[in-house]
């Protein structure tokens, strides 16, 4: 049986500049400040996400520099499965107040929305702590 993927889109504002959020979005050492325990890069490039004492493969397969990132997570070979999960995150600003958003998508079986948000919540607090915003 096919697991059904929970699409969660949020967006959370945070006081810092697009340039300086951007690395904390893109690279191994500043996603693993505040993302999850550990980040590294394998010789193809291939990211690894490390929770919970398990490794995560993602690649990033779209990147606009200070403006948007997106991870794919790769099945446990590190191919592309069918249906991916992702992590998406870009960096908005709005017009009118000038204040600057995160805006996350984040693609994945998990379904329970509250745990969600809160895990989401819990992780913009710590990346608002580390960037002073």
């Amino acid at each position: 049986m096919k697991a059904t993927k929970t699409k969660f889109v949020r967006e959370y504002p945070i006081n810092a500049s697009a340039r300086l959020l951007y690395p904390y979005l893109s690279t191994p050492s500043g996603l693993s400040q505040w993302f999850c325990d550990d980040v590294s890069i394998n010789e193809d490039k291939l990211f690894n996400f490390f929770w919970d004492g398990s490794n995560h493969w993602a690649e990033m397969t779209s990147h606009r520099t200070n403006r948007s990132v997106r991870f794919i997570f790769l099945s446990e070979d590190k191919t592309h499965p069918s249906d991916p999960s992702y992590i998406d995150f870009s960096i908005e600003s709005s017009e009118l107040t000038q204040e600057q958003y995160l805006k996350v998508v984040d693609y994945s079986e998990e379904d329970d929305e509250e745990e969600l948000e809160e895990l989401w919540e819990h992780l913009m607090q710590k990346l608002r702590e580390i960037v002073g915003g």
